[in-house]
């Protein structure tokens, strides 16, 4: 299974194929090797085909539905492995859609042990604080897609340092990968380029947590 073939069931409309074809998958890779390896380039490449002009807007919606179902559908949520890691609350910027990939970040630290508030896409700041302000999460995860959204992350940085206690703050997101977010960093953020940096912070902050604990 290649990431072009699978983007070529997304657009077929065929989701019980590609759940399928998934599940094959899962049996000889781990769940970050489908998101990294499989199905995000399969969504770049349906995105790169959209802005050819080479399938249509319903397609491209008909394959992030196909997409977000098989990440729901595989997505491991068993109460019995939960370690209680940490609470983490996971959004995107206002005016930011894209969604994927913060599902894809909730299933990895679910995977982990966290217990995961999945805020969803385009969340004003002042319900996001407000929601931060209730909850206490440990770690706030941000993602953009967009290169426009990045101006936000110094407001919404700025707001989430008034919080009490005060959780970690994690950038992630395409436009974050291809941006120079020092200036985030130096306030404190921790940018995360791909998944796999995703799963070896979560892993450090394990052994972290373990040797405090000792």
């Amino acid at each position: 299974m290649t990431s072009e073939e699978l983007a070529d069931i997304f657009l077929s409309g065929d989701d019980y194929c590609a759940l399928n074809k998934v599940q094959d998958y899962l049996k000889t890779h781990t769940r970050k090797e489908l998101f990294q390896e499989l199905l995000t380039p399969a969504m770049y490449r349906i995105g790169q085909l959209w802005q050819e002009n080479a399938i249509s807007v319903a397609d491209e919606h008909l394959a992030t539905a196909i997409c977000d179902f098989v990440i729901s559908a595989t997505d491991n949520r068993s109460q019995e492995e939960k370690e209680n890691a940490g609470k983490v609350m996971i959004m995107g910027f206002e005016g930011e859609d894209h969604y994927l990939g913060l599902k894809m970040v909730a299933c990895v630290f679910r995977e982990h042990g966290w217990t995961v508030r999945y805020m969803g896409p385009n969340l004003p700041l002042a319900h996001a604080l407000d929601a931060a302000k209730q909850w206490k999460p440990d770690v706030i995860g941000l993602s953009a897609a967009l290169v426009s959204r990045l101006p936000l992350v110094k407001t919404y940085m700025d707001a989430f340092r008034t919080l009490e206690p005060k959780p970690v703050v994690l950038l992630g997101g395409r436009a974050v990968a291809l941006a120079d977010l020092s200036d985030a960093t130096a306030e404190g953020a921790v940018v995360l380029k791909s998944l796999e940096t995703l799963q070896h912070w979560i892993q450090a902050r394990k052994e972290s947590n373990h040797e405090a604990s000792a």
